[in-house]
C-alpha cells in the first residue's frame, strides 16, 4: 500500500525501514491515553503516600509493613516509569531508540519478578503470623525482613539483566522496521522464565495461603466459642489474635487482586513470543493496573492508612516529634 506523505509511518523520512503507525480512531486513541495517563498519575501519587507514611512514622517499621514498603516501591515504578512508557507503545511508535527500549524492558522483568518476591514474603509472613504465633516475634525480625527485600531487589535485578543480556548488547536484532520495540524470549529461557516467576511463586503462595486460611478459620471459631468465658488476660491474646486474622483478610485480599491481574499475564505470554504485542495490550494494563489499586485495598481495609493520608496531605508530619505519632 502506498504511503502518501508518509504520514502512517512513525519516521517519514526513513521510507524504506520505518514502521507504520496503526490505523486507530483518533478520539479513542486521545481518550484512552488520558485515561492511561491519569492512571499513571494516580498510582505514583497513591503509592507514594505509602511510601512516605511507612518510612516516617516509626510504629510502622513492623516486618509486614516493611514488606508493603517493597511493594508501594515497584508499584510506585510502575506508575512512574513502566505506564508511561506503555501509552508510548499504545501509539504504535516508539520515539526513544533501541537501547531505551530494552531497558525499559529489562526494568518491566525486575519490577515484575520483585513484585512477585515481595507476595511471596507477604505469604510466608502471614503463615507464620497464623500458623506459629509464639515464635512469629523471634522469626520475623525487622533485620531479617529488611535482609529479604534486599536479596529480592538483588536477584530481581540479577536475574533480569540474565534474561535481557542479549537484548541489552544487540537491542535492535529482532526489530522487523525502526520504530519498534518487541522483546522475544527464546524457548528455554522463556520455560525458566515461566517456572521461577510464574509456577513457582503462584504454587507458593497459593499453598500458604490455603493453609492460613484453614488455621485461621478454626482459630476465628475457637474465638467465638469461648469468647464469654476468657479472663482479661487471655482477652488480650484473643484482641491480638484478632489482629492477627484481620491484617491476614486483607493481606489475602491483596494476594488475590493480585494473582487475578498477574495470571492473564503469562497466559498471554504462552500464547504468544512476543510479550509486548499489541494484542497483549489489556493484559499490560491489567497487570499494571493492580499497582494502582494496592493503595485503594490500604484505604478500604486499613484504618491507619486513610489517618496517616490526613497527616500527610496537611503536612503535619513536619511538625517535631510527628515520627512517633500513634497511627495504629
Amino acid at each position: 500500500m502506498e504511503v502518501e506523505d508518509g504520514a502512517e509511518l512513525c519516521f517519514p523520512l526513513l521510507l524504506n525501514t520505518s514502521c507504520r503507525k496503526p490505523a486507530s480512531p483518533w478520539p479513542e486513541a486521545v481518550l484512552l491515553n488520558i485515561v492511561l495517563s491519569f492512571i499513571s498519575l494516580l498510582t505514583v501519587a497513591l503509592n507514594l503516600l505509602v511510601i512516605v507514611s511507612i518510612s516516617h512514622f516509626r510504629q510502622l517499621h513492623t516486618p509486614t509493613y516493611i514488606l508493603l514498603l517493597s511493594l508501594a516501591v515497584s508499584d510506585f515504578l510502575v506508575g512512574l516509569l513502566l505506564m508511561p512508557g506503555e501509552i508510548i507503545l499504545y501509539t504504535g511508535c516508539w520515539f526513544l531508540g533501541d537501547l531505551m527500549c530494552s531497558l525499559c524492558n529489562c526494568l518491566s522483568l525486575i519490577i515484575t519478578s520483585t513484585s512477585v518476591g515481595d507476595m511471596v514474603l507477604i505469604s510466608v509472613d502471614r503463615y507464620v503470623a497464623i500458623c506459629d504465633p509464639l515464635h512469629y516475634t523471634t522469626r520475623v525480625t525487622e533485620r531479617r525482613v529488611k535482609l529479604c527485600v534486599c536479596l529480592c531487589w538483588f536477584c530481581s535485578v540479577f536475574y533480569s539483566s540474565l534474561i535481557v543480556k542479549d537484548e541489552l548488547t544487540h537491542p535492535d536484532r529482532h526489530d522487523s522496521c525502526y520504530g519498534e520495540c518487541v522483546m522475544v524470549f527464546d524457548h528455554i529461557a522463556g520455560a525458566v522464565d515461566l517456572v521461577l516467576t510464574f509456577v513457582l511463586p503462584i504454587t507458593v503462595i497459593i499453598f500458604l495461603y490455603m493453609r492460613v486460611f484453614v488455621v485461621a478459620v478454626s482459630q476465628a471459631r475457637a474465638m467465638r466459642s469461648h469468647i464469654t468465658a476468657v479472663t482479661l488476660q487471655r482477652s488480650v491474646a484473643v484482641t491480638t489474635k484478632k489482629s492477627e486474622l484481620k491484617a491476614a483478610r486483607t493481606l489475602g485480599v491483596l494476594v488475590v487482586v493480585f494473582l487475578m491481574c498477574f495470571c492473564p499475564l503469562y497466559v498471554d505470554a504462552l500464547a504468544d513470543d512476543l510479550i509486548n504485542d499489541s494484542s497483549s495490550a489489556f493484559v499490560y494494563h491489567l497487570f499494571y493496573f493492580n499497582s494502582c489499586l494496592n493503595p485503594i485495598i490500604y484505604a478500604l481495609f486499613y484504618p491507619w492508612f486513610r489517618k496517616v493520608i490526613k497527616l500527610v496531605v496537611t503536612l503535619q508530619i513536619l511538625q517535631p516529634g510527628s515520627r512517633e505519632a500513634n497511627v495504629l
